[in-house]
């Protein structure tokens, strides 16, 4: 086996040729047979193996500079990187990042997560090279989509104009998670088409030179080149055409399913575990089931369509009143703002770590506006994704901002549909729904607030002595805190309070006059978040108030029961820790 004898770009290229398409077997296989057991980007890096091998040949990371975008394409440069034992020992799958992590190696330049980065990055890599007098060259991979992204073209706009050496490698699979979407991805196709040859070139309109590679999984021409760019004195795209999910039978016959998997068989390509019920699938069928009664239901994604249940199946039922505008989130605000404003009730499905990067678009073209468009939050919580590139807990510090936004907090899926349904009534501007992240749950107690939820919280629970605010997912914490307070001989109400953003001043000044301590628990960042805004509502009452929620930090890979228990959110621990406060 040629793969675990790697611990360096330099053992790859002393290799001869005749071992190459052997590596690359064993790089595909390594790839498979680890996603199989914890889940991981399997079409991406399986399009990019003869890519990797070949970069790593010609040019010496990390003194040459090599830049991932996205980063979910990765696999094999790690492998190539001396992190190989991480795809091939199960028992240390779990040993690092699936996305670029220089905590991990020299050979990672930057941690990134997010599409559409890489351009931009290697710019000022190339500037601060130049300006420093060095001699390296600094090569951008882009692909799986990330063209699409607002960044992918202001770095491809400054580059144009950078006057000196830059490479540019556009990995074009046809495909971004779904399929692509935008002109510019027609001209790809042209290109394609054309072998590069077509008069229409986006990368040449831009004063970019252009070359361009067909068979991206044809290893010795894949170097060759790459060695003829090594060492150029001018910005250059190589538009390389390669197979989403290749050398992978499953992979290829669906690569919008295998974009990410969940662990599965290897044999059959069948998932591991049949999934339960999720929010994906409440949410498709709701608005599917709306469509058919209001036309003027549109459902909006950048890229993530399956977030919000949109299978092909109903995508293509749903015909022109679905739209996925690509990986384009700062648009994707935008464009639903000018729905809204023409008539249209438009829902964006998108995940809390994306809609970081349309803040301005929120706050200036959304809320400004008063744009009745109702934007699902998903991954929002301490039970979404755990890679640190990829946190969405930062959600409520960023949307509490936003004036005239209301920002619900489902805590069951009663509760979901039911805002959903309310949020799309509600004609006085736009509203976010922090959609649940720790599992479907369903309240038999379930009622809907006469009032709607533009204010106002939930008494779950009536009691005394301490008041326990539970946010969203964190209600069950709540009760079984309530519980635990009880088996203590303390008497407890339990809140739901529905909205992450807004105090009930009214219910808390009551709290306060009747409860010695009020707690609160959030699985969103405490500074700037749910808990604090209590506090600070609370700051001229007689009431002690204690916050729970989640650091100012970028936790990776942690389990979230792990991170819920080291900020002191048990059952347990919380109650102790009411009891002394009320007792001391």
């Amino acid at each position: 086996m040629y793969l675990e004898r790697i611990a360096s770009p330099e053992d790859l290229r002393a290799l001869p040729e005749d071992a190459l398409p052997a590596l690359c077997d064993e790089i595909r296989s390594a790839v498979v047979e680890s996603s199989a057991a914890i889940g991981g980007h399997v079409g991406s890096n399986l399009s990019v193996v003869e890519l990797t091998v070949a970069l790593h040949r010609v040019f010496e990371s990390p003194r040459d500079r090599l830049v991932f975008d996205v980063s979910h394409q990765t696999y094999p440069h790690k492998m190539l990187t001396g992190r190989a034992a991480a795809f091939l020992d199960p028992a240390r799958y779990e040993d690092v990042s699936g996305f670029s992590n220089p905590g991990e190696s020299e050979h990672d330049l930057f941690a990134m997560g997010h599409t559409s980065t890489s351009v931009s990055l290697a710019c000022g890599l190339a500037t601060a090279r130049d300006l420093a007098g060095e001699k390296y060259d600094v090569v951008a991979v882009i692909g799986d989509g990330s063209l699409s992204g607002g960044l992918a073209f202001e770095g491809l706009d400054n580059a144009a104009e950078l006057g000196s050496g830059l490479i540019i490698v556009v990995n074009d699979n046809e495909w971004s998670i779904a399929p692509n979407h935008g002109g510019i991805y027609r001209n790809l196709a042209e290109l394609r088409a054309t072998r590069g040859a077509s008069p229409t070139n986006v990368f040449r309109a831009l004063g970019l030179d252009y070359r361009y590679l067909e068979d991206g999984h044809d290893l010795p021409a894949l170097e060759r080149a790459l060695s003829e760019l090594r060492g150029c004195d001018h910005p250059v795209v190589l538009h390389v055409h390669t197979e989403k999910g290749h050398g992978f039978a499953p992979a290829l016959a669906d690569p919008e399913s295998w974009h990410h998997a969940a662990p599965f068989d290897v044999a059959t390509g069948i998932a591991a575990s049949a999934p339960g019920p999720d929010y994906a699938e409440l949410t498709g069928a709701f608005l599917a089931e709306r469509m058919a009664s209001d036309p003027r239901v549109v459902a909006v994604s950048a890229a993530t369509p399956y977030i919000m249940g949109f299978t092909p199946r109903r995508r293509a039922a749903a015909g022109a009143r679905f739209v996925d505008v690509g990986i384009a989130e700062e648009h994707a605000v935008t464009y639903v703002t000018g729905l809204a404003r023409a008539g249209a009730r438009p829902v964006l499905g998108i995940y809390g770590t994306f809609l970081q990067r349309a803040y301005d678009e929120v706050w200036h073209d959304l809320c400004l506006n008063a744009a009745p468009a109702v934007i699902l939050v998903f991954g929002a919580s301490a039970f979404g994704t755990t890679d640190a590139t990829h946190l969405g807990f930062f959600d409520i510090p960023l949307l509490g901002a936003m004036p005239g936004l209301p920002y619900l907090a489902p805590t069951c899926q009663e509760e979901y549909l039911d805002m959903l349904s309310w949020a799309l009534s509600h004609e006085d501007g736009p509203v976010a729904i922090r959609v649940p992240g720790a599992g479907v749950v369903s309240r038999a107690d379930f009622a809907r607030p006469s009032a709607g939820y533009a204010r106002g919280w939930e008494v779950v629970r009536r009691g005394a002595e301490v008041a326990v605010l539970a946010l969203g997912d964190l209600l069950p914490l709540g009760e079984r805190v309530a519980d635990a307070l009880a088996e203590r001989g303390v008497s407890a109400t339990l809140v739901n309070p529905r909205l992450a953003t807004t105090a009930d001043e009214e219910l808390l000044g009551r709290l306060a006059a009747g409860h010695g301590v009020i707690a609160t628990l959030e699985d969103g960042v405490l500074e700037g978040g749910f808990g604090e805004r209590v506090a600070r509502a609370l700051g001229c009452d007689d009431v002690r108030v204690r916050c729970y929620g989640l650091p100012r930090a970028f936790p990776d890979r942690y389990d979230p029961a792990a991170l819920l228990e080291s900020c002191g959110m048990t059952a347990e621990g919380v109650a102790a820790d009411l009891v002394r406060e009320l007792r001391g």
